[in-house]
């Protein structure tokens, strides 16, 4: 015979699953320190200069 579920506890163990998925996204993004948000920041931009500036054509 098939398993008794309590679609209650599934729905509720479900939500906890998700939840638990959000939270290490957040920390991925959220959880760096101020030097850490600095240094992406500064590659960001030297890559976007040396973008701008092998250009052919200017605007």
């Amino acid at each position: 015979m098939a398993d008794i579920v309590n679609l209650r506890a599934a729905r509720k163990a479900q939500a906890r699953a998700s939840a638990a998925t959000q939270a290490d996204i957040n920390r991925a993004a959220f959880g760096r320190t101020k030097a850490e948000k600095q240094k992406t920041d500064l590659e960001a931009n030297r890559l976007q200069v040396g973008l701008d500036g092998a250009k052919l054509e200017r605007d």
